[in-house]
């Protein structure tokens, strides 16, 4: 995923949460996908599919039984 996808995918998820503290950062080694933060946390990664020319974007987020007692 490049700049301008990340930028446009950012601003997308922060209007439809209306939350101006998400937050997506390129991963260093891996091309399909990014990381997305809540402010400083890690919450999910981002895969890019482009499968069969259209382009979608999955969010994979794992919840550890641990966290709900927050």
């Amino acid at each position: 995923m490049d700049k301008q996808e990340i930028a446009k995918l950012q601003g997308y998820l922060r209007r439809k949460f209306n939350n101006q503290t998400l937050r997506i950062e390129a991963r260093p080694r891996k091309k399909d996908s990014a990381e997305l933060f809540l402010g400083d946390e890690f919450i999910a990664v981002i895969f890019r599919d482009d499968e069969d020319g259209e382009v979608s974007w999955n969010v994979q987020m794992a919840i550890l039984e641990s966290d709900l007692d927050d």
